[in-house]
């Protein structure tokens, strides 16, 4: 059956639905709107313009002259082109608009589900007849049903059937869509044990079926750059062969496009692999391994028979076998019609014939039928035996997948448990993590306090070094200038001894003179004692200021003692910093006096504080630290 004869089944479906009064006439709108969907679903280009022109309400345009199917032929069948469109979408929309009219809810809410209903849609479309209204016989909804028993590893149960057509007789001439999938959700068709396993199984024959899928199944494939083997989900079609990670079929890996030029072989065991063939192309040669030699054969043959179809130019296995089967069907009817027509003429050229010719043909014909039985006995026999080898494979297959979800479930809990586990303890760590980074700020913080501190230790040892050596320098210049100051007290101490003995000599002599002649001079003697007087005063007061100077100078060396010895003091780290203490009468607070200073102030503060009665002399507790 070509594209264009497939795609008019569904097409159909969407046209008959639009005709509500069942006249065979439908709207021109609705048309319009059911032909720009049809140019859609088929990625053919058109001009909306031009559309709107063919389906005007007038009696003009090729859809008023000569209905809509010849508009369909010509404008939208004969430009569909394969692989430009999805087709599953197309059967898709054509469902769509049919269902919301024929699909009753009684069939939805049994067995079938509304994606169940859609597979089998398709299904039903590719087994029909050409005939419309479109039905499907009874040896063809036989074969739907062996599939759909045999992929839930079932055994399909005839009596259902030949019950529901017993019943109903008018079901014999062909069931349509409705009637098969309301029959079939009722559970009237088959036994099915889970409405689960039921759409799995659907779901396979679908993709087997409709997508033109040969055989599916796991294999090793060696590598083409590393060389190494990795087991694989192989799906092969008539055009190709696609390989996944899995059977989710959501991780592709690559594709082996089959040419006429490509080859299927066996290749002998190697590497420590059993079971190997390849699959040679033009362009590179692929190696795979079967778990067993019934899977190798299995494949192998399944490969050669894509390579034959796309040989003879044809996309579908199952296409393929309908047609087979239907050839078979209009060979056994016109054997069973020439069996018949046989029989006649017997019947009537009997009394012409002797008896044992008569009895030779009919022992001929007798042979003949027995033979086709006996082929089809055979025929039947041998499909048994496979259908049971397949539902085995089957159940062991489901036995297989079973302990595998067990496992899976098993290590699913473990990896749950695990991660359980694992994630309290990145939880503990995360909280140790947080407070090791809040120590670790404290731990910045107090190192930058202490470096802080450290660097004003250092900065002001520095500077109590600076005054250290100030006061040095200037303990050195009071030192030179205290060594002065005695110097020059001393001195003066020597003129004051050499001018002080004459001084009294004449005072002497003068009482001696004045008491020998005081009878005579006595306006002499009363004017000489003051003359006498103020050179003996004038000597006591420069050795005064003397002594007083020294004395004074003695206080001031004692203080800068004092001063020196707290400067002296060690320092300790971490130690506070007591300052000095200054007395208020120094002019500069908290600093020392040059030496410059230091004398003008002796100089200028001798005599005020003789006045006012300044005594310099140090607390009891300087002079325990003097001393």
């Amino acid at each position: 059956m070509d594209l264009q004869s497939e795609l008019l089944k569904s097409i159909w479906y969407a046209f008959t639905s639009l005709d509500v009064e069942q006249s065979g006439k439908v709207s021109k709108s609705q048309l319009k709107v059911l032909s720009h969907n049809l140019y859609t679903a088929l990625n053919i280009p058109h001009d909306p313009v031009a559309l709107e022109e063919h389906f005007k309400d007038n009696n003009n345009g090729p859809v008023s002259n000569q209905g809509y199917m010849p508009y369909l032929n010509k404008y939208i069948l004969a430009k569909a082109t394969e692989g430009t469109f999805s087709k599953e979408t197309f059967d898709e929309l054509c469902w769509t608009l049919t269902s919301k009219k024929n699909c009753k809810p009684s069939i939805q809410q049994g067995l079938c589900s509304q994606k169940d209903c859609f597979k089998l849609f398709c299904l039903f479309n590719l087994l029909s007849e050409d005939r419309y209204p479109l039905v499907i016989i009874q040896p063809e909804l036989e074969y739907l049903l062996k599939k759909i028993s045999s992929a839930m590893s079932l055994e399909w149960d005839g009596t259902l059937l030949e019950e529901l057509l017993s019943q109903n007789v008018t079901l014999e001439d062909g069931m349509s869509v409705w009637e098969f999938l309301e029959h079939l959700s009722a559970g009237q068709l088959l036994h099915v044990e889970s409405k689960e396993a039921f759409s799995l199984a659907v779901d396979d024959v679908f993709m087997e079926m409709y997508h033109n899928i040969i055989k599916k199944g796991y294999l090793l494939k060696k590598g083409h750059v590393r060389r190494n083997w990795q087991e694989r989900w192989f799906v092969l079609k008539p055009s190709s062969v696609t390989y996944y990670v899995n059977e989710d079929l959501k991780e592709k890996k690559g594709e082996i496009l089959l040419e006429e030029s490509s080859v299927v072989e066996n290749l002998p065991d190697k590497e420590g692999r059993r079971c190997l063939f390849c699959v040679k192309t033009p362009v590179r040669t692929y190696e795979m391994s079967a778990s067993n030699v019934k899977q190798r054969v299995d494949w192998v043959q399944a490969m050669q028979t894509a390579l034959r179809l796309r040989a003879e130019g044809k996309n579908s296995l199952h296409q393929e076998l309908k047609l087979s089967r239907r050839k078979q069907r209009e060979t056994l009817q016109r054997s069973q019609s020439n069996q018949s027509s046989h029989s006649e003429p017997i019947s009537v050229e009997a009394p012409l014939h002797s008896a044992p010719e008569q009895q030779g043909e009919t022992e001929s014909l007798e042979q003949h039928i027995e033979s086709i039985i006996q082929k089809q006995r055979e025929v039947e026999a041998k499909r048994k035996e496979e259908e049971k080898q397949e539902r085995e494979k089957q159940q062991a297959i489901q036995r297989d997948l079973e302990r595998q979800l067990e496992e899976a479930k098993e290590a699913k809990e473990k990896m749950t448990a695990t991660l359980t586990a694992m994630e309290k303890e990145v939880q503990q760590q995360k909280k140790r993590i947080h407070e090791l980074e809040l120590t670790q700020v404290k731990l910045e913080e107090a190192l930058n306090a202490q470096i802080h501190d450290r660097l004003e230790e250092d900065r002001i040892r520095q500077e109590l070094e600076r005054q250290l050596a100030e006061e040095q320098k200037k303990l050195a210049e009071l030192l030179l200038h205290q060594s002065q100051l005695e110097t020059l007290a001393v001195r003066s101490q020597e003129d004051s001894s050499t001018t002080t003995p004459p001084i009294s000599q004449q005072t002497e002599e003068s009482s001696q003179h004045n008491t020998e002649e005081v009878p005579l001079h006595e306006s002499t003697s009363t004017a000489t004692p003051p003359n006498i007087q103020q050179p003996e005063q004038s000597g006591q007061h420069n050795t005064e200021k003397e002594l007083l100077n020294q004395s004074t100078t003695t206080q001031m060396l004692k203080h800068w003692k004092i001063q020196l010895n707290h400067l002296m003091k060690p320092i300790t780290p971490g130690d506070k910093v007591e300052h000095l203490s200054v007395k208020p009468t120094c002019p500069r607070q908290g600093q020392a006096l040059t030496s410059t200073e230091f004398i003008a102030k002796v100089q200028t503060g001798i005599s005020p504080e003789k006045g006012n009665g300044y005594n310099p002399s140090p607390t009891q507790e300087e002079e325990e630290q003097g001393s």
